[in-house]
């Protein structure tokens, strides 16, 4: 039973795998209930969960039953209420105060910014998030750490690889083709920026 549920932006989005197969895709709970009911049906199964962004994988608790494991799912995707503390800056807009440490002449170049220091950092900061450059390379990365963990000892790992940092997108697409279907459409899915 697949789920896909991309509509959690501010919510964990993750995808399970039961050895080559995707199980699940979405949220912590659906996907943690999945998983437990996966294990129900395959007791020997090896299950794989991982962050959709980051390829990063992500250890569950499936110890329960499946409502219970679905429950403390969805009990750890609430936000923690925080007690409200005067904050410096503009905390309605989000803005977090922190320390930056820079030389005198970074922190005189700024200076002399419109705007001053805080507005030409974030700017600075969004102009490198947006770089086509920044967001290849954490594409190519978070590809490779899902193809390392799941086609680590598959034919072609070293070439698919390699055609991956090169950015060959359709050498790529021409290795993975002879894997297991899920694993290679997930690693396109990386790769492209899908996730």
């Amino acid at each position: 039973m697949i789920f896909e549920n991309r509509a959690f932006e501010n919510k964990p989005s993750v995808i399970a795998f039961a050895g080559a197969a995707r199980i699940a895709a979405g949220s912590l709970s659906e996907v943690a209930g999945a998983a437990r009911r996966t294990l129900n049906q395959e007791p020997n199964a090896t299950i794989l969960v991982f962050d959709r962004r980051s390829a990063e994988v992500v250890d569950l608790d499936l110890r329960g039953s499946v409502q219970e494991v679905v429950d403390r799912y969805i009990a750890a995707g609430q936000p923690v209420p925080e007690t409200p503390t005067p904050k410096r800056g503009r905390p309605k807009l989000g803005v977090v105060p922190r320390e930056v440490t820079l030389l005198p002449r970074h922190w005189d170049w700024l200076a002399r910014q419109p705007g001053g220091a805080s507005i030409t950092l974030r700017k600075l900061v969004e102009a490198a998030q947006k770089s086509s450059v920044a967001a290849a390379t954490a594409r190519a990365e978070a590809a490779y750490r899902f193809m390392s963990t799941m086609a680590g000892n598959l034919p072609d790992f070293e070439e698919a690889a390699r055609a991956l940092f090169a950015g060959d997108l359709e050498t790529l697409r021409t290795f993975v083709s002879r894997w297991p279907p899920d694993i290679a459409d997930e690693v396109m899915v990386y790769a492209e920026g899908g996730a």
